[in-house]
């Protein structure tokens, strides 16, 4: 127990569920005190000398005086490797073992006694010690993984199986990215980031770590190129990153460096190396193709926790109404519960939630329901668990004793969702949330959560999962929790209404994450760093291979300013997850209680994103296509050019649009720095020649969004009208918009409509915009004019 630690327990002892807190954090203690082995007399171990190979499709076995490798190349050019006999499978990351060999890559003999295995888009060499360099075709080291070293329990002692440590080095100039949802990002300084999913318990900033998510990932970009590397390994553990300096002069260069200590699991390794399109497409591959949202889900949604009764969200929604401001959904959170008991409701408060969902959905507004994992002992949800399989549906300790923990309902037990039974049976617990009108999830509280004054809030380590017929305990099983309970909701949903694409999204998760929906910030601190922090979150995440995300805006627990909201929630109109949400005891979030000056201003971003919409759809289509995120950093493009590398306070939204958002209090113009090419801003159509920096106007009432010369993009036209909520305010027909490209060049974009709410992927539209004459013309794929679309930028 540390400093904070003591103060929350002195603190939370005075109330009664801190006191629950206090019994349930020493429970867990005591059950791993009796649980976990005690981890006796180690060895140091590394591989040794290599004693010889066996070649296999793709690569081979080497074969050290106290270990052995298995190096594959695979089809795409994503390269495995693992040690001691670990494979691609199982893997809660991986979707089935990962793709096939290269059966034209072979193992062959290297330098200094070395082998090597070289491809069309890579080559992987490994040293007679057990080093393992990445390199480009070209031979330029990407990457170089040291030989490992393990820690084993001496053999007799009782141990809890091999610690190991992995370092690697990378060129002078890199720079890394990624790790999950980091709020110090995107570009990840020298420090020590932990790999174990966790509730900061507050409001976060971007000096908190870790979060909700993460994951051992990591985007490395060099001179040399871009590569993703995942160590695929849930257990507990920590990445300590150094960044490289280049030599002054004749110097030498000092490597960068990334020292990866885990307590326990496989030592195995992904590799992906090529541009950043092509390095994400091949994550894409690798891991699963991220979830397409409903269309809906791409406007703006409100949510609060304590909206209190059903009258006071409908005056909210109406107040939206009234207002003409944008609308898509309307979040409940726990407070709709019955004693915050997961799948009730409490019927005094929300006597008719079917005929509120029903009334809402008049005015184009959906409603949305919170899931938590905990179930309260005792009520019908805990009862019928208890009846799914041999043992129950809910986590047990190493007696066989159900585990037990304190949250909002009181004392709760856990579903295993690594057991494939329970899974069935927790998704089709949705058929009631369906049933009273709810039209999508977000899942809270799934690190897991267990209240404790001290220690880490969350289920004993000792606590065993099925692990899906492999078994193991929370050591293995904490950070791939969430990514099954995901599964768990997205496989439910799809059986109860096969023909739709659900909408649902998890504050914690995985590698993976993406196949079942995507994630929002959490509980960020609601000050000008908690802003700052939203945009690292989703530009990690997204480099991470999770698409779909946004922050709270306006911050979770506190009482933004004016200013503060306003600027907040015009950079969440341009992330894929646009929704304001609060706690209990902080201020409103509604744009007309900051007063009719803010109101107008979010009039208008609201009416913005609305016309973008379209953009958005293309946007989410091809994420799940290709892999890239909506929202990209500013060296997407162009990872060579060093500025970009260390721009964090703008980014890219798809190809066509760069968005610089105001981060600071009190600010009216910014800096921007501009990639390659001609840049339009888009509110006063003035032309901008890049690489460079410029300086442009940011009033209240706008941040600077640049429109890339030649793009062409989906929009809606006639916005801003209606009624304001929800599809009532989009009703104006899809059409193109295309920014003039320079003179004696031609430009173009994609364009994917929305199919429905079923999973037809959709058309895609190809259109090339150039100069004919004195005018700019669109053409479709066959040459023909596109009529009617808007021109900019002549």
């Amino acid at each position: 127990m540390d400093g904070r630690d003591l103060v929350r327990a002195v603190k939370d002892i005075g109330t009664e569920r801190g006191r629950r807190a206090l019994l349930s954090a020493w429970r867990h203690r005591r059950a791993d005190a009796v649980g976990l082995p005690r981890r006796g007399a180690e060895r140091a171990r590394v591989p040794g000398l290599l004693t010889g190979t066996e070649p296999r499709p793709g690569g081979g076995v080497l074969r050290f005086a106290r270990s052995e490798l298995l190096v594959r190349v695979t089809v795409g050019g994503a390269v495995f490797w693992g040690w001691d006999g670990a494979g691609p499978e199982p893997s809660y990351a991986v979707v089935g073992g990962g793709p096939e060999p290269d059966p034209r890559a072979v193992l062959e003999p290297d330098t200094e006694g070395g082998w090597r295995v070289v491809s069309e888009r890579v080559t992987v060499a490994v040293s007679r010690h057990g080093a393992v360099e990445v390199r480009t075709p070209g031979g330029t080291v990407l990457r170089r993984e040291l030989p490992p070293r393990w820690w084993e329990p001496v053999e007799g002692a009782e141990g809890a199986g091999a610690r190991w440590l992995q370092r690697s080095e990378v060129p002078a100039d890199a720079r890394f990215f990624g790790l999950g949802g980091r709020a110090a990002g995107p570009r990840l300084r020298d420090g020590v980031y932990r790999l174990w999913n966790t509730d900061p318990r507050g409001g976060f900033g971007p000096g908190d770590d870790p979060l909700y998510i993460t994951m051992p990932v990591q985007v490395v970009v060099a001179d040399a190129g871009t590569h993703l590397v995942f160590h695929d390994n849930s257990w507990d553990g920590r990445v300590t990153l150094r960044e490289g300096e280049e030599g002054a002069g004749s110097g030498a260069d000092r490597q960068g460096s990334s020292e990866l200590r885990v307590e326990g699991g496989p030592l195995r390794c992904w590799v992906l190396t090529g541009t950043p399109a092509r390095v994400l497409q091949g994550w894409s591959g690798l891991t699963g193709a991220a979830a397409v949202p409903p269309e809906w889900a791409l406007g703006y949604q409100h949510a609060r926790w304590g909206f209190g009764s059903a009258a006071e969200v409908r005056r909210v929604a109406a107040g939206y109404a009234e207002r003409g401001l944008a609308l898509s959904a309307v979040h409940l959170d726990i407070d709709h519960y019955d004693g915050h008991r997961v799948f009730t409701v409490d019927e005094e408060r929300f006597p008719d939630l079917p005929g509120l969902a029903r009334e809402l959905g008049e005015r184009g507004v959906r409603l949305v329901s919170i899931v938590d994992p905990a179930v309260r002992a005792g009520d019908p949800v805990h009862a019928s668990g208890l009846e799914v399989g041999a043992g129950g549906a809910f986590v047990r300790d190493a007696r066989g004793v159900e585990v037990r923990g304190e949250v909002w309902p009181g004392s709760c037990a856990y579903p295993d969702f690594t057991d494939p039974a329970v899974r069935e049976w927790w998704g089709g617990l949705y058929e009631e949330r369906l049933a009273r009108g709810f039209a999508g999830f977000w899942h809270d509280m799934n690190e897991p959560v267990s209240f404790a004054p001290f220690g880490d809030a969350t289920l004993p380590r000792s606590a065993r999962h099925a692990m899906d017929g492999a078994g193991g305990d929370h050591r293995e099983g904490h950070n791939v929790y969430a990514l099954a309970m995901a599964r768990a909701g997205w496989e439910g949903l799809l059986r109860l209404r096969p023909a739709e694409r659900p909408f649902l999204f998890s504050r914690s998760g995985w590698a993976g994450m993406q196949r079942y929906g995507g994630t929002w910030s959490g509980d960020v601190e609601t000050s000008w760093d908690g802003l700052r922090a939203s945009l690292a979150l989703v530009l990690g995440l997204g480099l991470c291979g999770v698409p779909y995300s946004g922050p709270d805006v306006g911050g979770f627990g506190g009482s933004p300013s004016g200013e503060l909201y306003l600027r907040w929630l015009q950079l969440g109109a341009y992330l894929p997850l646009f929704r304001t949400h609060s706690a209990l005891w902080a201020g409103p979030r509604e744009p007309w209680e900051f007063g009719p000056e803010v109101e107008e201003h979010a009039r208008a971003v609201l009416a913005e994103r609305e016309r973008l919409r379209p953009y958005f759809v293309t946007l989410a289509h091809l994420a799940r296509r290709t892999g890239a995120p909506y929202v990209r950093p500013l060296w997407w493009g162009a990872p060579e050019e060093r500025g970009l590398r260390d721009c964090e306070d703008a980014f890219l939204l798809g190809d066509a649009l760069l968005v610089a958002p105001v981060l600071e209090c009190g600010a009216d113009r910014r800096a921007v720095r501009l990639p390659r090419g001609r840049w339009y801003d888009t509110a006063t159509g003035a032309a901008y020649e890049g690489p460079g920096q410029v300086l442009l106007d940011a009033p209240p009432g706008r941040i600077p969004v640049l429109a890339r010369a030649g793009a062409v993009l989906a929009i809606r036209a006639g916005t801003g009208g209606g009624d304001g909520a929800g599809e009532g305010a989009g009703t104006g027909a899809v059409t193109l918009e295309a920014w003039a490209p320079a003179r004696g060049r031609t430009g173009g974009g994609v364009v994917i409509r929305d199919p429905g709410p079923g999973f037809e992927p959709g058309k895609v539209e190809r259109y090339v915009v150039r100069w004919l004459g004195d005018a700019v013309v669109v053409e479709d794929e066959s040459g023909n004019a596109v009529e009617d679309v808007v021109v900019r930028g002549l």
